[in-house]
């Protein structure tokens, strides 16, 4: 499915062929709450790196977090790169050099119409904020951190595609 997106001041505008392109999984992280916003979750997509064509490139800036580090008990940027406008902060997409084919564009910055999922996943739920309720439906799957199953396999499951990855 080819996406179209933009930021909200409309400065970077972007398209990217996204084969899982439900908008399924809700992250609860404090990563996810803190940048992205909305309902204290976040919402990736799952797309081929090499068919992003942007707009405005020059006004997007990169925000790599500070995760735990469990060898040395400290903290270590992330490898994960979230891409973000410079002048609105509209969250765009996640990408992460140990996977390089795959890009992970935020549902809320996608402008084309997203097809509705079956089922949701609640991930990362060990880190919500308190305020934060999770609206799971009778079929939603819940977990405490990260599902062993990736967004690939979850579309194929649910016969919804998910070919690529």
């Amino acid at each position: 499915m080819q996406l179209e997106g933009s930021c909200h001041c409309g400065k970077v505008r972007f398209s990217v062929h996204a084969s899982q392109p439900y908008p399924f999984n809700l992250c609860y992280c404090s990563i996810c709450r803190k940048t992205d916003g909305g309902g204290g979750f976040a919402i990736n997509l799952g797309a081929d790196n090499e068919t992003l064509q942007v707009q405005g490139e020059e006004h997007i800036s990169v925000y790599r977090a500070d995760v735990p580090d469990g060898d040395s008990g400290g903290m270590k940027k992330s490898e994960a790169r979230r891409s973000f406008c410079a002048h609105c902060g509209s969250a765009l997409w996640v990408w992460d050099p140990r996977w390089p084919g795959l890009l992970h564009p935020f549902a809320s910055a996608i402008d084309t119409d997203l097809p509705t999922p079956p089922e949701r996943t609640h991930l990362m739920l060990a880190y919500k904020a308190s305020w934060v309720p999770v609206q799971a439906g009778p079929g939603d799957l819940s977990f405490d951190e990260y599902p062993e199953e990736s967004l690939a396999q979850w579309h194929r499951r649910l016969g919804l595609g998910g070919e690529d990855a």
